[in-house]
């Protein structure tokens, strides 16, 4: 099944259970995917969140329904999702520009937003330059945190970000680096899906470990409350991320979905994604920022993809489109 398929029947599910609340994880579960997962694809393919689509879908109900009915506000407020009328005609008057009780009067005009059907158009035209790399088994220790799956692609959510500047408020960049004895000291930020909870992901701001490494201090940060983070062999493809801003990650995001994706012999699986930042990076390449404070010289965006299909892979052309 296609990518947009899957898109399509995940809205389906949500259309026919738009009055009821929304378990991402019986979404997720019924396309196929992680939690995590579906809302990362959900998000770069629908151009807004899943939480965003079900809000304005049911706002856009609520006011037909106002201009329709004779039904009761907090009556039409409760069956579409909010608890009471202050917060629903707060969301109503921010979706339609105007109250609930203005909305019920003759030739008031309303937002409407439409069911979505998810298309993929392979454009040309461009040059989408990445490399198949074949990457063994790796270790990293790492500072990790679990977020919530909906803040993935939220506009204007900068935990993320937030979580890089406290690491480099605290100084703990400084302390992941100085695991190393000798060689590189790139920093890695590592994504997966979280093994204890279907409705979060784990992200970790780490450093890989090798024959550099120093093994004493990895015992003492493990103390601290540092975790080893350990990856399988797998098949990866492997973007470069030029840009000003962290706007570029989200970017290849959406080309890697909309363009790789669709045009080559690969699907993603379900484990490790990350971002590579060199100490040493080439010009141009994005590099990550808070205030001041440079963590490396440039980024990387490794996406883990299906091992399965790696036989196929050899005997094609990896050359470019």
């Amino acid at each position: 099944m296609s990518l947009a398929k899957f898109l399509q029947k995940a809205i389906d599910y949500m259309e026919s259970n738009l009055l009821e609340e929304i378990n991402y994880e019986n979404v997720a579960k019924e396309v196929h995917m992680s939690c995590y997962n579906f809302h990362r694809v959900f998000s770069l393919m629908a151009g807004m969140t899943a939480n965003e689509y079900i809000r304005n879908r049911r706002l856009s109900l609520a006011g037909q329904e106002l201009q329709l009915s004779e039904g009761k506000i907090i009556d039409i407020a409760f069956k579409y999702g909010y608890e009471t009328p202050e917060s629903f005609a707060k969301a109503f008057s921010r979706f339609h520009g105007v109250s609930p009780k203005l909305a019920r009067k003759k030739g008031t005009q309303l937002c409407l937003f439409n069911p979505l059907v998810i298309k993929i158009i392979l454009e040309g035209g461009s040059t989408m330059n990445y490399r198949i790399e074949e990457i063994g088994r790796q270790r990293f220790i790492a500072k990790v945190r679990a977020f919530n799956n909906e803040i993935i692609n939220e506009s204007g959510n900068h935990d993320i970000p937030d979580f890089w500047g406290e690491c480099h408020k605290k100084d703990l960049i400084n302390e992941i680096k100085n695991t190393r004895k000798a060689g590189k000291k790139d920093l890695y930020g590592l994504c997966s899906p979280s093994k204890e909870k279907e409705t979060t992901f784990d992200y970790g701001i780490g450093i890989i470990i090798d024959e550099d490494t120093d093994v004493d201090n990895v015992e003492v940060m493990l103390q601290k409350g540092y975790r080893i983070w350990e990856i399988d062999s797998r098949t990866y493809v492997v973007f470069k991320c030029y840009g000003n801003n962290g706007d570029c990650i989200s970017e290849m995001w959406s080309r890697f979905f909309k363009e790789f994706l669709p045009q080559s012999e690969y699907e993603q699986t379900e484990d490790t994604d990350y971002e590579l930042y060199p100490d040493e990076g080439e010009p141009g390449l994005f590099c990550f920022k808070k205030k001041v404070m440079i963590l490396g010289a440039g980024l990387f965006c490794l996406y883990q993809i299906g091992a399965r299909i790696l036989i196929q892979c050899k005997a094609t052309d990896f050359s470019g489109f």
